[in-house]
């Protein structure tokens, strides 16, 4: 239930993201998912994509800063309030979200979307417990 995401220390300047997707490309590693955070001098590139170590390999071939962590997906139904219910069944068990960010689907009545949490484990069983999907990273990929 918990998959596992690269992130990447990037300076924030020109040509940097396109010489990671590049790179990560021309080894046949597929992004599926990415978010990134910056500031005026540097930013934090989350990715997940279908080889980790392959990537990681790469990565580290180009010299970046890289860390693997584990995240998890969650598929809440893609209606007004269906985020907020999951939010607030989090909040009433005591659970901070560090951070989130969407999952692109192709087809369905369903959002996916990527969390981290200070206590993972924690939060796999609450969501179970209310009934909610997590996704593995194998369903994660084939979406």
């Amino acid at each position: 239930m918990k998959i596992e995401q690269i992130s990447i220390f990037i300076e924030n300047r020109s040509g940097r993201l396109a010489k990671i997707t590049s790179q990560l490309g021309a080894a046949g590693v597929n992004i599926r998912a990415m978010s990134l955070a910056d500031t005026s001098d540097f930013g934090i590139l989350r990715l997940i994509v279908n080889d980790t170590q392959k990537a990681l390999s790469v990565l580290k071939g180009q010299g970046f800063t890289v860390r693997i962590s584990q995240v998890m997906a969650v598929q809440i139904v893609d209606q007004p309030g269906k985020l907020g219910r999951f939010l607030t069944i989090l909040e009433k068990a005591g659970l901070n979200v560090e951070y989130m960010y969407a999952y692109v689907q192709k087809s369905g009545d369903h959002a996916v979307i990527i969390f981290n949490f200070e206590d993972l484990d924690r939060v796999i069983q609450v969501v179970q417990e209310a009934g909610l999907t997590i996704l593995n990273r194998d369903e994660l990929m084939k979406l």
